[in-house]
């Protein structure tokens, strides 16, 4: 997994050199993605390039994202290493100024850059084979613009952290008034009596590539009612099924919060036609 891209060039990971004055690196100044590829094949490039520029914007980092150039580049890397299963990771900075300022600087050159990592197959549609998910349950601590995939993740990092030294998998999240934000590096569903619900997206919330996939493919090819909403902790702590979403893991089965069963404790046949549809379509994003 040496080859990375820096810059407009390709090279050894060795060689990749980035200014320790860079705005990534001394603020966290920049936006991110992660694209699973399997077997050569993509998974939502097209709306994680959609994000990225709208981070940009976001930030005010007046960078165009040209979506065919960074086809090349993902398809590049994923051919460069042996692995079946990647991950791409796609970070862009401010770039690097000649001091330290918090006052965004003018006339720099944003650093780009990217990589390859080998990651899991795809998850399978098996209940009897599916990942069983535990996590832990805290205040959603994080700053007011969730919405934006920032690389300053220090907030995300101690949230999944709470749950990580607790032996568990995740941490969900919920803001001052109960109600359900996400997880720490995932969005988060609820089945309560066979309807499908996930929060609405505002500032407190990421707007997930594989969410937006799976109500896409839920409205598209399912006859379940499937809603977005505020969801309150009792909902939560009462739901026949909970899932994670995130590109790494797809749809994942929570089974106990904090130590409490989900339902009845079991993968769920709800979550069963959730990952079979995602598993269909996956590549046609």
């Amino acid at each position: 997994m040496s080859q990375v891209y820096l810059n407009g060039q390709f090279m050894p990971m060795s060689e990749a050199k980035i200014s320790p004055m860079d705005r990534g690196f001394l603020f966290g100044d920049g936006i991110y993605e992660v694209i699973p590829v399997y077997s050569g094949k993509s998974v939502g490039l097209g709306p994680h390039l959609a994000r990225m520029q709208a981070g940009l914007d976001a930030i005010e980092l007046k960078l165009h994202i040209d979506h065919e150039e960074w086809r090349g580049i993902v398809d590049e890397l994923a051919a460069a290493n042996e692995s079946e299963n990647l991950g791409i990771y796609i970070q862009i900075s401010r770039g690097a100024d000649s001091k330290r300022n918090h006052a965004m600087p003018v006339g720099i050159e944003a650093t780009r850059f990217a990589f390859a990592f080998e990651i899991a197959p795809p998850p399978i549609a098996d209940k009897a084979l599916a990942t069983r998910f535990e996590v832990s349950a805290t205040r959603d601590l994080r700053w007011q613009r969730c919405n934006i995939k920032s690389t300053s993740l220090l907030g995300n990092v101690m949230h999944y952290q709470h749950g990580h030294s607790r032996g568990h998998h995740e941490t969900l999240l919920f803001n001052s008034q109960d109600e359900l934000t996400e997880a720490a590096a995932c969005n988060v569903f609820i089945v309560k009596d066979g309807v499908i619900s996930t929060p609405l997206l505002d500032h407190q919330k990421l707007p997930g590539i594989t969410r937006l996939m799976l109500l896409d493919m839920l409205k598209k090819h399912s006859s379940r009612t499937v809603q977005e909403r505020v969801i309150t902790r009792d909902e939560v702590d009462n739901a026949d099924e909970v899932w994670l979403t995130s590109s790494s893991k797809e749809v994942a089965p929570v089974v106990a919060i904090e130590g409490r069963p989900v339902g009845n404790g079991e993968v769920g046949d709800v979550w069963l036609e959730a990952e079979t549809l995602f598993s269909q379509h996956r590549y046609e994003y």
